[in-house]
């Protein structure tokens, strides 16, 4: 009898150890197949046109993230701006962009549908765009 109880106790210690594995448990990798839609722009600017350059204040930015950059992609889609930058630091849009497609009365209007908390500031027309 004691040596079944031996046999037994060796039986259950084997099983244990073989199938008490401590083997982290591998997640399941899966493929999705996604479809990805992405508008671009494209630009089509008239090599014959006089291009102008703005510059002015915005007032009203907090964040450089949200709301410079979200000012400046809404300018630069606009049709007739050959590019935009807003410095969130000097608060100041750089814009050139097409005499007879855009005003500066149209850049404001932007620039001011993006929030109401945005209010632009001394615009002027330039030559060369200001340095920091």
């Amino acid at each position: 009898m004691k040596s079944f109880k031996n046999i037994l106790a060796i039986v259950a210690l084997t099983l244990v150890a073989f199938n008490c594995k401590n083997e982290a448990a591998q997640p399941e990798v899966k493929t999705v197949e996604t479809e990805v839609k992405t508008e671009t722009k494209k630009a089509t600017l008239d090599p014959n046109a006089t291009y102008a350059k703005a510059e002015f204040k915005i007032e009203g930015m907090t964040c450089a993230m949200g709301c410079a950059k979200t000012i400046e992609k809404k300018m630069a889609k606009m049709e007739g701006v050959k590019s935009a930058v807003v410095d969130f630091d000097r608060q100041l849009a750089m814009v050139e962009y097409d005499n007879a497609k855009v005003t500066p009365v149209s850049l404001e209007n932007t620039v001011t549908s993006v929030a109401d908390t945005y209010q632009v500031k001394d615009m002027k027309t330039v030559d060369v765009f200001s340095k920091k």
